[in-house]
């Protein structure tokens, strides 16, 4: 019997298995925050020849973390932005609030549109961006077989994957200490280790088109539907590069007309689709038909060292199109935590908060896309109890705004943990409206000196460190207590000033509600790190709800999630140092 070839073995931190944009951006975030060996390796060649389709849009919470990764200018720079949706009854009458209403009112953010760019010109990006820091995906390879060591100790190379160059035929093998699957919604990684992929996948089916059209819609560089009486609420979406995407329910009536579903016929029911509006075709990007489903993975996070990400654990209909948005909410959750604890700052205890705060969160977006698949194919959602009648696309126009805030990611959150802790004295004080676990809110901050205008996120990149945000108030009544934090602070562990040779990974800024020719001079004592002044209409203190002569400690997670908030006084610094300790390596 013949052999295969095989290459000697190699080891690396992590092995990511898929070259989408969640395991794009996954490794982006290893190899920029440094001390971590990445390879990234996918089954299918990636060239400029890629197809179009899959995924298009990204919504301000996802387009907030690429930002505070370096990697949303870039987006924007190809994408098309939109702020504009509309909905037309079957006659072409202009309905309001229904489809994608809720697109227009995406606020609290400065990513306040829809950033639409196909998925093709979004890893383009990304593979660039990885190129730079010295991280080649290596494709095509494929992952043949896995094996975890359950007996090596949890900070060995545990995992001896097998993989074979798709070019060459050469078999090699890499040991690593995590794999991390994000490998799409057949995933090998999650079938090897045998994780049940819960849920179902219906008979109804989806057909999706992308390319260059004309048509009479008179409203049609938007985010729109068409309430088809044939065809569901009918997606019509503008693209990148001047193209369109269309998007319609393929009923099981509809199908019988074609004995084969290839690009005319496509073309055909998506003309079809539009319906009383016209629409030619005069070029074919991509189109597919698939079935609609909702999956879930029992677990995201397995054996203490392999991880599920993206379509690899979470699978279901593009109606609210979610797919690539919550990949990158894994991607983002997962790459920091995962960095700190390779990097010995961090307890392997942390790895666990990745399920426990992602699984969640993905089991809210399932139970949404549930109703709304239904109610895009015309059904009514199941166990509907009002009256059987109703037009599906009225109660789609109400989820749909019921999930806004899901939606575009803005108010997902994170349930109390290790990471997510209630303050004692902010209770006592009640010094926030917000709360642990919430999305950090972006805000206009003026630089000292010149006034010039920053925002909050910008001065709080995701660098895998965590970011204690000093609101000191105003000096009036606060000079007290700003005190006894700064003195507290500058003898703590967590002090901004340390010279240990292993610093803790944790930024500082301050943040004064009104501005001064100079920060000491206006604090009265040295400032705790950078300094950012609020402006005249105090934004900062007003969205965070903080009041201006107490002050408060928000700590912000390298992601952006608020950690803890603390009262403005010396009690904050050992707060502080009792959160940082369950799960920091703190000396």
């Amino acid at each position: 019997m013949g052999s295969v070839a095989q290459e000697e073995s190699r080891m690396c931190d992590v092995l990511i298995v898929g070259g989408g944009p969640v395991g794009l951006v996954t490794a982006f975030q290893l190899a920029k925050f440094g001390g971590v060996s990445v390879t990234i390796i996918e089954k299918h060649a990636k060239s400029n020849q890629d197809q179009y389709g899959r995924a298009i849009t990204l919504y301000p919470r996802s387009t907030e973390m690429l930002d505070q990764l370096g990697l949303a200018d870039e987006l924007a720079q190809e994408c098309f932005a939109c702020r504009s949706t509309v909905s037309y009854d079957p006659c072409g009458k202009e309905v309001t609030g229904r489809g994608w209403a809720f697109m227009e009112d995406m606020k609290d953010t400065q990513w306040d549109f829809a950033l639409v760019l196909r998925q093709k010109y979004q890893e383009e990006i990304f593979r660039r961006r990885l190129r730079e820091l010295g991280v080649h995906l290596e494709a095509p390879t494929e992952l043949m077989s896995m094996q975890v060591a359950e007996t090596m100790p949890k900070d060995g190379r545990r995992v001896t994957a097998v993989v074979k160059d798709g070019l060459t035929g050469m078999c090699s093998t890499i040991k690593c200490k995590y794999l991390i699957g994000a490998d799409g919604g057949r995933s090998f990684v999650r079938r090897a280790l045998q994780v049940p992929f819960d849920g179902e996948t219906t008979e109804d089916k989806w057909v999706r088109i992308d390319g260059m059209i004309e048509t009479d819609m008179p409203k049609n560089r938007v985010y729109g539907a068409i309430e088809s009486p044939t065809h569901g609420n009918v997606l019509w979406a503008a693209l990148d590069h001047g193209a369109t995407r269309i998007g319609f329910a393929f009923t099981a009536e509809r199908q019988k007309g074609y004995p084969e579903f290839n690009e005319a016929a496509a073309v055909a029911e998506a003309i079809a689709s539009v319906k009383p509006f016209k629409l030619e075709f005069k070029q074919v990007d991509w189109f597919t038909v698939y079935s609609v489903g909702q999956r879930i993975a029992r677990n995201f996070f397995v054996q203490d060292c392999v991880f599920l990400a993206g379509d690899a654990c979470h699978t279901h209909s593009s109606g609210a199109a979610q797919g690539m948005n919550t990949g990158m909410h894994d991607s983002v959750n997962l790459g920091w935590k995962l960095s700190l604890v390779l990097r010995g700052l961090a307890q392997p205890s942390l790895l666990q908060t990745y399920e426990s705060e992602r699984l969640p969160n993905v089991q809210k977006l399932i139970n949404y896309d549930k109703d709304i698949s239904r109610l895009m194919t015309m059904q009514l959602p199941l166990g509907w109890k009002g009256d059987p009648n109703t037009d599906p696309n009225e109660i789609l126009g109400v989820v749909m705004a019921e999930a806004a805030t899901f939606t575009t990611g803005l108010g997902i959150s994170y349930e109390s943990n290790l990471l997510n802790v209630r303050s004692a004295t902010t209770c006592a004080s009640k010094t926030s409206t917000l709360k642990p676990g919430q999305r950090g809110p972006d805000v206009k901050l003026l630089k000292p000196g010149t006034l010039e205008i920053t925002r909050l996120h910008r001065e709080t990149p995701n660098n895998a460190r965590f970011h204690v945000v000093v609101f000191s108030g105003d000096p009036t009544y606060t000079s007290e207590s700003l005190t006894s934090l700064t003195t507290a602070a500058l003898t703590s562990v967590i002090s901004p000033t340390s010279t240990s040779p292993a610093p803790l990974p944790i930024s500082w800024l301050t943040i004064p509600s009104r501005s001064g020719p100079s920060a000491y001079e206006l604090l009265g004592v040295q400032p705790l790190g950078k300094v950012f002044y609020d402006d005249a209409a105090m934004t900062a203190y007003r969205r965070y709800g903080i009041d201006v002569q107490k002050g408060a400690v928000v700590v912000l997670r390298p992601d952006g999630w608020i950690g803890m908030i603390c009262a403005l006084d010396a009690t904050a610094v050992g707060e502080m140092e009792r959160y940082f300790r369950s799960f920091l390596f703190v000396r």
